[in-house]
């Protein structure tokens, strides 16, 4: 057997098994060839017989641990593992009890690996100051997650092939002086997590450290996570072209912190036109504060590979565009085919919406993001925008720019697949500014939404 997954949540195995299993075998390990040993919820009773599984062909480790497992069995199991496992490549331990004991168990194990053959450690522990020093300077390691607890100064970086590094950090920052001028050529995503009450410009202490290495040019995954509430200072990022992914998550408890506006997503766009998923602050809440249609017109012309968004915005602002009868376009920036931008999901959460503009709001979205598939939503009067964009999947519809002006234009197949909606079969074009259905012509200055417009022209929404 080269793999053996455990997972004893829904495979329990009794303790009169692993003993009659320990009888028979006496030391010999139980699976000699096993290459692969995963275990999930690790719980006390089975967590003393994992070195019975492994061996000296044994490679790769990946232990979650259930709630509270005991200290002391734990930190005797792992301070085995480098010696029944001679050539370990893969360290996994997740959901570690925090605890001196544990701390210097995982760091004896780590001094005891061969460091040439370890290329994934991932622990869910601080370490010991000496083990500090080897983890940051392992030269085959190319995943690293680490925690960093109190007070702590890294030495210098040099972590050539790491590509995916994922640090928990409380208060202190003095650690990230040691990535200042870090060997990190393959560097392309890093994630952080605290739940530190002062946070501070931390972007900002990572972007001066990041520029005196190789950073800027290979990062493509930005990740920060904390349940704190938290302003970040998001032009700190703007140094970094090559960002694929940002999420920042940081909670609105107690008040919405969230700072970001039209002028902020504009430069973040212009600086990242490779972004495919952009999250900044937490699940939007009942705060009407964000960016306007602006900021969204402008995100999708920059960032035509965008798919997943999450971000405050002022869904009032597109129902004033569309009774202006008019798209704003973001000053000194190029007007772009819509069908460029790729996005699929919104997610708008608790995002006040002004009474009755489910419709407008939704085709409003659909002409700036005309892929869009998913509104994820938990204020209720979402619900008939993300009705209205899974009618638009439903019928095969598609929303474009009038070749005369930027007024959306909403096109529907003239066979729908499954069509519920018999009498819109006629209609098959509707323009936010004017809608034809027949002879009927109107003119949205002179209707308060596209609601009331649909309903004159007898268009069922059942």
């Amino acid at each position: 057997m080269r793999k053996l997954v455990v997972d004893t949540s829904e495979d329990p195995v009794t303790l009169d098994i692993l003993q009659a299993l320990q009888l028979r075998t006496v030391n010999d390990p139980w699976l000699p060839r096993l290459k692969r040993f995963e275990c999930k919820g690790a719980t006390e009773m089975f967590v003393p017989f994992i070195p019975s599984f492994l061996s000296p062909k044994t490679t790769e480790i990946n232990i979650v641990f259930a709630k509270d497992p005991p200290m002391v069995v734990v930190a005797t199991m792992i301070s085995r593992l480098s010696s029944l496992c001679l050539n370990l490549e893969w360290i996994v331990l997740r959901d570690l009890p925090r605890d001196p004991v544990v701390t210097e168990a995982v760091s004896e194990m780590l001094l005891a690996c061969n460091r040439d053959a370890l290329q994934v450690f991932c622990v869910d522990s601080p370490l010991a100051e000496e083990a500090q020093k080897v983890v940051c300077r392992l030269p085959r390691l190319f995943h690293l997650w680490v925690v960093v607890q109190g007070p702590t100064s890294l030495p210098t970086v040099a972590l050539p092939n790491l590509t995916v590094m994922d640090i928990e950090y409380d208060n202190d920052l003095n650690w990230l002086q040691g990535f200042r001028g870090a060997v990190l050529e393959e560097l392309e995503s890093v994630t952080f997590h605290t739940e530190s009450d002062h946070i501070g410009d931390f972007i900002g202490a990572f972007e001066s450290v990041a520029l005196t290495t190789s950073v800027q040019d290979t990062l493509s995954v930005f990740r920060f996570y904390t349940s704190r509430p938290w302003n970040p200072n998001y032009s700190s990022l703007l140094s970094f072209n090559q960002l694929k992914q940002v999420e920042i998550d940081f909670s609105c408890g107690g008040g919405c912190s969230s700072r970001i506006d039209d002028g902020t997503i504009v430069s973040l766009g212009r600086a990242m036109p490779k972004l495919e998923v952009l999250q900044l602050g937490g699940t939007p809440c009942k705060t009407p504060t964000g960016i306007t249609v602006e900021g969204l017109i402008g995100l999708a012309c920059l960032c035509p590979h965008l798919s997943e968004l999450r971000i405050h915005f002022q869904a009032t602002s597109l129902v004033e565009a569309a009774t202006r009868a008019a798209v704003l376009i973001p000053s000194n920036e190029p007007v772009v085919q819509r069908k460029d931008c790729v996005l699929v999901d919104l997610e708008v959460g608790e995002t006040p919406i002004p009474a009755r503009s489910g419709l407008t709001v939704a085709l409003m979205l659909l002409q700036i993001f005309p892929r869009m598939l998913n509104v994820k939503y938990k204020n209720r009067e979402w619900k008939t925008v993300a009705e209205t964009v899974r009618d638009f999947r439903r019928f095969g519809g598609f929303v474009h720019q009038s070749s005369k002006a930027h007024l959306p234009l909403v096109v529907f197949n003239d066979r729908p697949p499954v069509t519920p909606y018999q009498e819109t079969q006629s209609i098959t074009k509707v323009p936010v500014g004017r809608l034809w259905g027949g002879r009927a012509r109107y003119h949205l200055r002179n209707i308060d939404t596209l609601d009331s417009l649909l309903e004159k022209c007898h268009v069922d929404r059942r």
